[in-house]
């Protein structure tokens, strides 16, 4: 440890990471990140770096908007904290849930406020038991997501997550919680198969599953519009409206997860309005603040919501909530986000952004390493293969990512490795003369992985 600075050597000693390996981490230390301007971050030595994932798929309005922190300082200064249990609100969570649901066109009902996406897919897995519970239907419990979907961290969010990272060593998934196919064509699709033909073919997974589980005992469908931490998984063509009509039939609930593709980052509203989901149920998070304040919240349809209130008036109460659900500080700040946002033009910036980004990144398709470059609005995932002609993934897998992901560093960008697939998801208010220099960034560090995997 003595090459590490003071700091480091502090970090190191005292916290456990998230996704960080931590016997690495105790040789390598952090980066540690000190300010934050626009769509760049700079660290404690100095070093500028364009910020190619708004953070954690999150910072829609850029670092250090000042109007953020002026909204926050006033709700501060007016009512730092309340709750929401037994009667009680305040004006920001009213003002935040009006908002929300008036976003939806009418299609969604309540909002309920949590603190994170994984707290928010934590509450939808009640929320599908609870349900079903009050219509008398104790066996139809059982919630299918997706391999390689994400859908958060908690024991049950966790156990929707379709990666084996987050299983691994913690004894999950929980009963109940099944996985279908990660609708991915380039990886998954036969040969000759078109998209339309491969969205047909999950549907027809999909309805065997639900078949062989018996479709009394299937609750609900989750799924993100555009997988995100799995790889950046765009949907084959006609994908949403075969599962959704498989779903229907079955009377399976349609949750959609727009922890990271809603606000915008699909170049729309929400990603539901891009791929023509009709959900039950909506999961949010991420740019509802920008993430300058924890928040999530859980839209419900009326189909959903009002069964869930006559239960609560049956059993006396709706048990469940946080002691910062609709946190006034929060929802003060996602307002005013979401203010900028609209005021701003920001989701017309973004599919204007995305169009370039995507365009930029598609001229490297051309790279030995790149084998598929895929993404929709300002979201994108570059997937780095040993060879091109046959798709074959590198051994071991995520060698290629990784490198990737470090080497960027020295050309001051931020990406995400995941595998083998380089991700990218930079603030809504990148510009074209950003989005350009992201990828000529991006084109040297795909040089340094050549040299690494020849070597």
């Amino acid at each position: 440890m003595s090459s590490l600075t003071q700091t480091q050597q502090r970090d190191v000693q005292y916290q456990l990471h998230s996704y960080t390996n931590a016997v690495t981490h105790q040789r390598t230390g952090p980066i540690v990140i000190d300010r934050g301007e626009g769509v760049y971050v700079y660290d404690d030595q100095g070093q500028r770096y364009l910020e190619a994932m708004a953070g954690l798929w999150s910072v829609a309005v850029g670092f250090g908007e000042q109007r953020l922190a002026d909204a926050a300082a006033r709700q501060l200064q007016k009512l730092p904290y309340y709750h929401t249990f037994t009667h009680k609100s305040h004006a920001p969570a009213i003002e935040l849930a009006e908002r929300l649901i008036g976003y939806t066109g009418g299609r969604m009902a309540k909002a309920f406020f949590t603190n994170s996406g994984s707290e928010a897919n934590d509450t939808v897995v009640k929320l599908v038991w609870y349900y079903n519970n009050a219509l008398d239907r104790p066996e139809k419990k059982k919630i299918i997501a997706r391999l390689r979907g994400y859908h958060g961290v908690t024991v049950a969010s966790a156990s929707l997550t379709g990666l084996p990272g987050n299983h691994k060593g913690f004894d999950l998934p929980l009963p109940r919680i099944l996985h279908t196919a990660c609708p991915h064509h380039y990886r998954h699709g036969q040969p000759g198969e078109s998209e339309e033909d491969y969205a047909t073919r999950l549907a027809d997974e999909l309805e065997a599953l639900i078949l062989r589980e018996g479709p009394d005992t299937v609750a609900a469908f989750i799924g993100e519009p555009v997988m995100g931490a799995g790889g950046v998984i765009v949907p084959p063509r006609t994908y949403w409206q075969k599962i959704q009509a498989v779903c229907r039939k079955y009377d399976v609930l349609v949750i959609a997860d727009e922890v990271i593709t809603g606000f915008g980052r699909l170049g729309q509203r929400f990603g539901s309005d891009v791929f023509g989901i009709e959900p039950d149920m909506m999961v949010l998070s991420k740019q509802i603040t920008s993430s300058y304040q924890p928040l999530g919240a859980v839209l419900l349809n009326a189909k959903v919501a009002d069964v869930v209130s006559a239960h609560s008036g049956k059993l006396g109460t709706f048990g469940h909530g946080y002691t910062a659900s609709g946190h006034p500080v929060a929802t003060a700040v996602a307002l005013e986000n979401l203010a900028i946002i609209d005021e701003r033009g920001l989701i017309e910036h973004a599919a204007e952004m995305g169009q370039l980004m995507q365009q930029e990144l598609r001229a490297l398709a051309d790279h030995p390493l790149v084998g598929e470059i895929r993404g929709v609005g300002l979201i994108a995932g570059v997937e780095l293969v040993a060879d091109k002609n046959t798709r074959q993934p590198f051994d071991p897998l995520g060698k290629a990512g990784a490198h990737a992901y470090e080497r960027a560093h020295a050309h001051g960008l931020i990406v995400r490795g995941i595998q083998d697939t380089v991700a990218f998801c930079p603030p809504l208010v990148i510009e074209a003369d950003q989005v350009r220099d992201m990828v000529r960034r991006f084109a040297a560090t795909l040089d340094d992985v050549s040299a690494f995997v020849a070597a």
